[in-house]
């Protein structure tokens, strides 16, 4: 069974300090499931991640704190321990080496230090790992774009993709909240407006 009152003591404690920390996490679109969250990292300075906001899709099994929390990448990133094509992390506290000691918090602050410090020897994409060992330079400038392509929230950004859906017929009102909520997926949300 969910432990509820450590869940909502973590959320409450790991949004405290996100201006410092650089992570928070939130109820999965702002339902009330308190085992389907969405954390946020912000990617690290001095790092081709740097200036990116990172979404992670959290599931907490009934058995936490005693079993990890299923974490993966919903944002694209290039990094040798983060599979390019779903997300997948490998990382050992998500797996084998967790301890109830550990929070969420720690946890994402784990994946911030993931995207200081990879480590190429242990990869989940071996794609990437590959690239980060033997071509370093197009590795860095890979996972810059991506971050650039992926990670950004610009506001320029925002307003072309707002003027391209409006184009298509939606109202201007219904793509500026659908664009919010989809943290400006412009794809996400062109699938959003067509299914409502």
């Amino acid at each position: 069974m969910l432990d509820v009152s450590r869940v909502q003591k973590e959320l409450a404690e790991c949004n405290r300090d996100t201006a410092i920390s650089g992570v928070s996490i939130a109820l999965h679109d702002g339902g009330s499931d308190l085992s389907r969250l969405s954390g946020t990292i912000s990617g690290p300075v001095a790092t081709p991640y740097e200036g990116g906001t990172f979404q992670i899709d959290i599931r907490l099994p009934s058995g936490y704190p005693f079993e990890p929390p299923k974490m993966q990448f919903v944002t694209k990133v290039w990094h040798p321990n983060i599979s390019s094509q779903n997300g997948a992390i490998c990382l050992d506290i998500l797996k084998d080496q967790w301890s109830p000691a550990l929070t969420l918090k720690t946890a994402l602050l784990s994946l911030q230090a993931l995207l200081s410090a990879p480590e190429p020897d242990d990869p989940q994409d071996a794609v990437v790992a590959q690239q980060y060992l033997r071509d370093h330079q197009t590795f860095m400038a890979t996972a810059r774009y991506w971050t650039e392509a992926f990670a950004r929230r610009s506001s320029v950004g925002i307003e072309e993709k707002v003027q391209k859906l409006v184009e298509m017929g939606f109202p201007e009102d219904l793509v500026r909240s659908t664009l919010e909520s989809v943290n400006g997926d412009e794809n996400q949300a062109l699938e959003m407006l067509c299914s409502s």
